[in-house]
């Protein structure tokens, strides 16, 4: 397989082998990246694709600093991000200060507690801006600062979105492990 310098110099070139290439060396752990800010499987594919396309035109820009894959990483959070923004004004949005809040003790999970997909499929199915702030700050390592500026919230919503999604996704990862419905 043709390392990382020569598909990026392939694509600068325009040449589609090469972009054929990064896109199959790279989409499968981008589109999990995507997926996380997604309603859906097609919605993280839509944000995936748009994705790529601003790589392919941005490619000539990579300086080769840091690795390949954190620059394509931040596209697709940048991507998914805008994306949300696009969309926000066509959703139904829950009032994320209405949510209940339950109380729970402190629960450990171990690793084998739930696969990658049990733990999607609760992420996904949490309020948009739980999910956002959620995957930022604790997947993306963003800090609450850099997530009010993104989202164009303000930073005290961050910090408190993000505890009530811990909040909603320890009560649903209960709920799983109990064999309940976590779609409530």
């Amino acid at each position: 397989m043709t390392g990382d310098k020569e598909i990026i110099a392939g694509c600068i070139k325009g040449r589609q082998a090469a972009q054929r290439q990064l896109f199959e060396k790279y989409s499968r752990l981008l589109l999990g990246i995507c997926s996380r800010y997604a309603q859906d499987l097609e919605e993280a594919e839509d944000i995936l694709q748009e994705g790529f396309v601003k790589i392919f035109l941005n490619i000539k820009d990579f300086k080769g600093d840091g690795s390949l894959m954190a620059w394509m990483r931040r596209i697709m959070v940048n991507t998914a991000i805008t994306n949300y923004h696009k969309m926000r004004k066509h959703r139904y949005h829950d009032d994320l200060e209405e949510v209940s809040e339950l109380k729970f003790e402190d629960h450990t999970w171990g690793e084998a507690d739930f696969t990658g997909e049990e733990l999607l499929k609760v992420i996904r199915q949490m309020p948009e801006g739980y999910r956002l702030v959620f995957g930022l700050y604790a997947m993306e390592g963003f800090k609450h600062r850099e997530i009010a500026e993104i989202l164009d919230i303000d930073e005290n919503t961050s910090k408190s979105q993000y505890s009530r999604a811990r909040r909603w996704l320890q009560e649903r990862l209960i709920k799983l492990k109990e064999g309940e419905d976590t779609s409530r």
